[in-house]
């Protein structure tokens, strides 16, 4: 399919368990889809369909479920911006477990981290909520995450939870972003690894703005303008 431009690649599958969405990807025309009409001029396109989403979603259940199937599992929602993929993925690997000779138990948890002002990444992440974590000791954890850009701050959770020995811990992230200053770190599941562009939508927001749109797009510099804060 061709992209806004009207021409230009079809993101490909990369290797292991990401599709790799290169930096000249045009993404696609707004006026190909429907979005919330408050949002006309604050986007400049449509990097990922929500439909592309989902159905990438029921392949990483599928991946969790091969992996860790008949295992108890306490689920780490990342707030807010992991909400949507959360139930989401959650939601997909119940519909596979009923309908399997393997059973997941899953509990759900939530925890916000602050790593962000307005577009630029801050230097210290901030741990708010959820319910003591030395909970988690002994038990498989599955941290459900929006994106996973330097991986500071995924490192710095990841850190924070291993204090408490919990059996076992693997991190699934709907993004991957490809940075000017990454540190190697990669989640063990991933949707969509995509280029180094401030992006919204499926409850990926710009100071609590977008998380109403479906798709996921980048903000123009309008946008950001209109919304910071």
């Amino acid at each position: 399919m061709a992209g806004r431009g009207g021409s230009g690649a079809a993101p490909a599958s990369g290797g292991g368990r990401g599709v790799v969405i290169s930096d000249n990807w045009p993404g696609y025309s707004l006026d190909l889809f429907t979005y919330p009409q408050h949002y006309y001029g604050d986007l400049e396109y449509v990097l990922i369909p929500h439909g592309i989403i989902v159905d990438r979603t029921e392949r990483l259940a599928k991946d969790i479920m091969q992996d860790i199937g008949d295992n108890d599992i306490v689920v780490l929602c990342v707030l807010k911006g992991g909400y949507k993929f959360c139930a989401d993925l959650v939601e997909h690997i119940k519909n596979l477990s009923r309908n399997s000779e393997r059973f997941i138990s899953m509990k759900v948890d939530f925890v916000r981290l602050k790593s962000y002002h307005n577009d630029q990444s801050m230097q210290d992440m901030q741990i708010m909520g959820g319910d003591d974590l030395s909970k988690l000791t002994g038990k498989n954890v599955l941290i459900v995450e929006d994106i996973v850009g330097t991986g500071r701050t995924m490192k710095a959770l990841l850190n924070n939870i291993e204090e408490y020995k919990p059996k076992m811990i693997k991190v699934a992230s709907l993004l991957v972003k490809r940075t000017s200053r990454p540190d190697g770190y990669r989640p063990d599941y991933y949707g969509f690894e995509i280029p180094d562009l401030f992006v919204v939508g499926y409850a990926l927001d710009y100071n609590e703005h977008f998380r109403d749109l479906n798709h996921i797009c980048v903000i123009n510099d309008h946008g950001k303008a209109k919304y910071r804060v």
